[in-house]
């Protein structure tokens, strides 16, 4: 059989989520969601998040190497190795026109098995600084989709981080925020925050805000809506029980999920945001225009994660904390006046909008079909 486009990459809902915003701009420029198949991890997110899509997927073995020698890697090293292989044949199976790659250690076997069978490749890197496996596969990609102008890749097409069309249909009017908080059983009468470390959650972030809202447990007039990644749930639950936040006394409205599906709504809803820099979850405040407070992850890859919170700081759309400083008192200290001054947060939304690339997944897809053409 064949298909259209080959979608790689996986492992966080950070890549996830922007090969989907892609297969769904591909879908709505008329390509048959049969058309179009996923390769990633059997590891990842992307086997349960793809086929409630709509999309088929292929998982792979395999897991991402350390960025030191550890023992690990060698068992990684062997798992991608397998993975190439077994990729080389899943892309003599489908046969795609083109394959278009998010990145990642998911990302690595599919774009590798194209490039040895002559498939074009097409990159799409939404990070300030390429990732290593972008970075590899891009001197050899037919072209390479980026997110900042000067990224430092070959055949470079800024076309901005892509974003799935249900966010970008969030609707952050004053009706639009009230319908989305009862949706959510949230009092629309109250600030609602959004903290989140991301689809894996961050052990920094999670103990932070869990020290700040038991400082807050007075506070009737907030909401807090904690995603703290389904690997930290227990232990979160446990910290949340142990610092009073299920308690009766308890007027700040605190809810705990592992992993929130209905994101959209938390971001039409929210008067802040709490967040990682990761490059989805900053494309995502951009898109719709949401006021944020960014910690960056330590140690991500060329420290890329502090190069995007850094874009929205200097454009005024973000407070930035680092992670060794962020505790409940430093959170309180930045929150607080935040929360107290609506024309700062709506400046701060503002600006952010002014960074967002709401049509970036249809310029992938049209960037896709140009590149399947002239190979054709």
């Amino acid at each position: 059989m064949s298909c259209f486009a080959l979608l790689a990459g996986g492992g966080t809902g950070g890549h996830v989520q922007p090969a989907l915003a892609v297969a769904e701009a591909l879908v709505a420029r008329g390509h048959d969601p049969a058309s179009i198949h996923f390769v990633g991890s059997e590891r990842g997110m992307e086997a349960t998040l793809v086929p409630e899509a709509g999309f088929e997927v292929t998982l792979l073995p395999g897991r991402g190497i350390q960025r030191r020698i550890t023992a690990a890697n060698l068992g990684a090293i062997a798992g991608i190795s397998t993975a190439c292989v077994k990729a080389l044949g899943t892309l003599r199976h489908y046969r795609p026109a083109v394959v278009v790659t998010v990145g990642g250690y998911a990302g690595f076997p599919p774009s590798f098995a194209a490039l040895v069978q002559g498939v074009p490749v097409v990159v799409v890197s939404y990070d300030a600084v390429p990732g290593a496996a972008n970075r590899l596969i891009g001197r050899f990609a037919a072209a390479n989709a980026v997110a900042f102008a000067g990224t430092r890749l070959p055949k470079a097409r800024v076309t901005g981080p892509p974003v799935r069309a249900r966010v970008l249909a969030v609707d952050r009017s004053t009706e639009g925020r009230r319908a989305a908080s009862g949706e959510l059983g949230l009092d629309p009468e109250r600030m609602i925050v959004l903290a989140t470390g991301g689809s894996l959650g961050a052990r920094s972030v999670n103990d932070a805000v869990v020290s700040w809202c038991s400082r807050w447990h007075d506070r009737s007039d907030v909401a807090v809506y904690h995603v703290a990644g389904e690997r930290n749930l227990e232990d979160v639950t446990a910290a949340a029980a142990a610092s009073g936040l299920f308690g009766e006394h308890m007027q700040l409205d605190y809810r705990l999920v592992g992993y929130e599906h209905r994101m959209p709504l938390l971001l039409a809803a929210c008067d802040l945001a709490i967040a990682r820099a990761g490059a989805s979850t900053v494309a995502e405040l951009c898109a719709v225009g949401v006021p944020s407070v960014l910690v960056p992850l330590p140690g991500s890859p060329s420290d890329h994660q502090t190069k995007n919170a850094r874009s929205l700081a200097d454009a005024g759309a973000a407070v930035t904390i680092a992670d060794a400083e962020c505790t409940g008192e430093s959170l309180a200290e930045v929150v607080a006046p935040l929360l107290a001054e609506g024309p700062v947060r709506t400046a701060m939304g503002e600006a952010a909008a002014t960074l967002g690339h709401r049509d970036a997944a249809e310029q992938i897809a049209i960037l896709a079909e140009s590149v399947a053409r002239r190979a054709a």
